[in-house]
């Protein structure tokens, strides 16, 4: 699309905002609420539950990666998880009528204060040289950069991305490290910028355990529970991710691998570094605007 027609005062650009207001908000006061002994359960319900408080829905489960979980980590039903001196990640997202925002912080509670500001600085210095025409590849250059000062590494297969209508991760993609070839941004696009660092080699594997599901496609299955919940599923969070425990079936889990085993949904498994190492991760939603661009999660 030309950039004089794109016009940042339309109906869509708004809802990105104001799910990005009602998104900077949640993040402060979920982050306030992490100490050791909270529960993990607690706090992503409390963060969903806030996030319509405040006039949103959640665009995805709230996320809570600790230590050298990096991404797709959410409590299941019935969690009794708390938190310990561990590095964790929180990694919320907020829709009005599928418009996104994105955005993650980390809490230290593991004593490794510099690892969470490599992260950080390295979202700063790639707002900085966003504006239209810069190359993605250029983003991820400086995202290396500041990470690679500070004596760590990015996560490399993990990217910033783009936010569509009912769809959290689209084109471009926002690498974590320079590249060769990468997309140009143009006025008007939507992406979240996320870097992550790790003390760590800097590749994410998935581990075996999933508790966020999409919708893969449309389909039918003879079971109840796999039903219900998939009517749930298609009217209520339709493409965007969803938890097992926002489910209000009987039997929820067996539901999931009904949809699973007939490739209705798929799933969401937990992406960890190796075992003994941490991962921090720091993340804004912006606009390109016509001299740079616009956080609409600060």
């Amino acid at each position: 699309m030309a950039e004089s027609e794109v016009d940042l005062e339309s109906e869509q650009y708004e809802k990105h905002r104001e799910a990005g207001a009602i998104l900077a908000q949640v993040r402060r006061e979920t982050a306030e609420r992490v100490e050791v002994g909270a529960s993990h359960l607690e706090i992503a319900e409390w963060a969903e539950d806030r996030i319509r408080e405040l006039g949103g829905k959640p665009a995805f489960p709230v996320n809570i990666s600790v230590d050298e979980e990096a991404a797709h980590a959410t409590p299941s039903i019935d969690d009794e998880t708390t938190f310990g001196e561990e590095m964790i990640n929180l990694d919320i997202g907020v829709h009005i009528d599928g418009r996104l925002a994105d955005t993650a912080v980390t809490v230290d509670l593991s004593g490794n204060p510099e690892l969470a500001e490599a992260s950080e600085q390295a979202l700063e210095a790639a707002l900085e040289v966003i504006e239209p025409g810069v190359d993605t590849g250029d983003i991820g250059a400086e995202v290396e950069d500041v990470i690679d000062g500070y004596g760590y590494n990015p996560v490399v297969n993990l990217t910033g991305h783009g936010l569509g209508h009912w769809e959290q991760h689209t084109s471009p993609n926002i690498p974590n490290r320079a590249v060769s070839q990468g997309t140009t941004l143009e006025v008007g696009d939507v992406v979240a910028i996320e870097p992550f660092a790790t003390d760590g080699g800097g590749k994410v594997t998935e581990g075996s355990s999933a508790e966020i599901f999409s919708l893969e496609r449309d389909g039918t299955v003879r079971n109840r529970q796999a039903r219900d919940a998939l009517e749930q599923i298609t009217s209520e969070f339709r493409t965007l991710p969803f938890a097992t425990r926002w489910l209000e079936t009987d039997r929820p889990q067996m539901a999931l691998r009904r949809l699973k085993r007939n490739d209705i949904v798929h799933s969401y498994p937990v992406l960890k570094e190796d075992d003994g190492f941490l991962v921090s991760q720091k993340e804004h939603t912006i606009i390109v605007t016509e001299d740079g661009c616009e956080v609409t999660t600060s």
